[in-house]
């Protein structure tokens, strides 16, 4: 399909570059029977890109197939490697970028951690307010100075002025990005000096990298810089920065509200990488199942992470649960759970000696080193395998 019109530059430049019938509608549910796993609404794919400003966007996003509700759990922090990073980006904010003494807003802000840690760390004096209606906890705390609303952002000026604008992994769940942006925008009416910060994947790493089950359901709107740039300039955000962070995977960017902002527009070589990458998923799936299959017959396999990568990866390789045996997950609240669509299940790490498992795929490069350390202090002894690496070499079984 061509000539779509883009949801970021508004040209009519879009073409489909890749389709899947029948994937999870949201990824990160927490379902306690494989029976509630598999009755996760089904949505589709048809992953398209612009050829003008170089957003790629799913045409095929249904909203009423996600949930975003108190069962819905893509917390992170378990990790100590997206800890490390976490904590990064909270030192970023408050030493270079100066985020003292200042009123924050959090538009999406989930379990309220990044909010909390920009005001409780020592000696910043900041206060905050986070927006999100999946929000689980206490609505007050630190005597008034941090503050949960469960709702989205109105778009109406804040009741107070604020100084400071953070949204994370947000603006990709949002198929009208330039609205969302436009709202942030419209809150900060009064709130001239503010200054606003995005951080969103990048669809680049995605489609350069291979990483072919970065591709879901929920992440509607997924952006190169140069297309971030636009979606933000075209609401009124002059840019002055973005980079590539968390290894090349995520986007960050800052912003400030202005008047008569130009709007440009660079798409890239955007569209050649995704026809290439569409080009080698076909083969890549069927190269994959293959292996699996001679891989479940030496002994069990299992995947690290239950989190949007992982779900995707055993609905696209293993759908009926014959292939993989169970899911990896550190995140507590995810243990004892199953994946929505396929409705493997989710263990501990320390489950993996209990179901000899034989062979790990690993999802995320970034997580490598404190998997293979973890597994080395459990005594677990696996094959494990980096999806990312070998994904189109993945000779399971040597």
């Amino acid at each position: 399909m061509s000539g779509l019109t883009c949801p970021v530059c508004g040209c009519a430049a879009g073409h489909t570059f890749l389709r899947r019938e029948r994937v999870p509608g949201t990824q990160n549910l927490l379902s306690r029977s494989q029976e509630a796993a598999r009755a996760v609404a089904s949505g589709a794919l048809e992953m398209s890109a612009c050829d003008k400003c170089g957003f790629v966007w799913n045409a095929a996003f249904d909203a009423s197939r996600v949930r975003y509700d108190q069962d819905y759990e893509n917390s992170q922090t378990s990790s100590p490697a997206f800890e490390s990073y976490f904590q990064g980006l909270i030192d970023h904010l408050i030493d270079e970028q100066e985020i003292r003494n200042h009123r924050i807003v959090e538009v999406g802000c989930g379990n309220g951690s990044f909010l909390r840690s920009l005001v409780t760390a020592d000696g910043v004096r900041n206060t905050g307010i986070g927006y999100d209606p999946c929000y689980r906890g206490n609505t007050r705390d630190l005597n008034g100075r941090l503050e949960f609303r469960l709702e989205f952002l109105s778009g109406e000026p804040l009741d107070e002025p604020c100084d400071v604008v953070v949204s994370r992994h947000v603006i990709e769940h949002i198929l009208q990005p330039v609205e969302f942006l436009s709202t942030i925008r419209r809150s900060l009416s009064n709130s001239s000096d503010a200054r606003v910060f995005i951080e969103t994947p990048s669809v680049a790493w995605i489609l350069r990298s291979r990483t072919y089950w970065d591709f879901f359901h929920e992440h509607c709107s997924i952006f190169t810089d140069a297309s971030l740039t636009t979606a933000c300039e075209r609401a009124g955000l002059a840019v002055t920065d973005v980079r590539h962070v968390f290894g090349g995977q995520y986007l960050w960017l800052e912003a400030t509200p202005a008047e008569g902002v130009e709007v440009t527009r660079n798409p890239g070589d955007i569209s050649e990488i995704a026809a290439a990458f569409a080009v080698a998923e076909r083969d890549w799936l069927e190269r994959w199942r293959r292996e699996l299959e001679l891989a479940a017959a030496e002994g069990p396999v299992a995947v690290w992470g239950a989190g949007a990568k992982g779900v995707t990866l055993v609905n696209l390789l293993d759908p009926e649960t014959r292939l993989v045996q169970c899911v990896v997950d550190m995140n507590p609240l995810k243990q004892g759970g199953f994946i929505p669509g396929s409705g493997h299940s989710i263990v501990a790490p320390e489950e993996l000696c209990n179901r000899g498992v034989h062979h790990l795929l690993l999802m995320n490069p970034n997580y490598r080193e404190e998997i293979e350390d973890l597994l080395t202090r459990l005594e677990v002894a696996v094959n494990v395998i980096n999806v990312t690496e070998r994904a189109d070499d993945p000779v399971l079984i040597s």
